[in-house]
């Protein structure tokens, strides 16, 4: 996903109600998101699909790291090479 550009990504509500075609075609075309504002404060963001399903990979994989990381810590871990021989037997079964 780019980088939001502030001047060019945050608009108010009004002004994506009557123009939300344009917004999402801005989407697209740019690969940034477009912070909806209303009274001043963000309430939503619009997202290109492609990069709404790769923000969710990505935080499904760094949630399955941290999970590693917490069976690690709790001992819960198995050394490299006994992984290594566990894979092996199971190929060659």
């Amino acid at each position: 996903m780019q980088r939001l550009r502030i001047d060019q990504d945050i608009k108010p509500l009004s002004e994506v109600r009557t123009g939300i075609a344009s917004f999402i075609k801005q989407v697209h075309d740019t690969k940034r998101p477009v912070v909806i504002t209303q009274h001043g404060k963000g309430v939503a963001v619009l997202l290109d699909v492609n990069e709404y399903e790769s923000m969710q990979e990505k935080m499904e994989l760094l949630t399955d790291i941290q999970t590693s990381i917490n069976q690690i810590d709790n001992g819960e871990g198995v050394e490299h090479d006994e992984a290594k021989e566990m894979i092996m037997q199971r190929i060659f079964e």
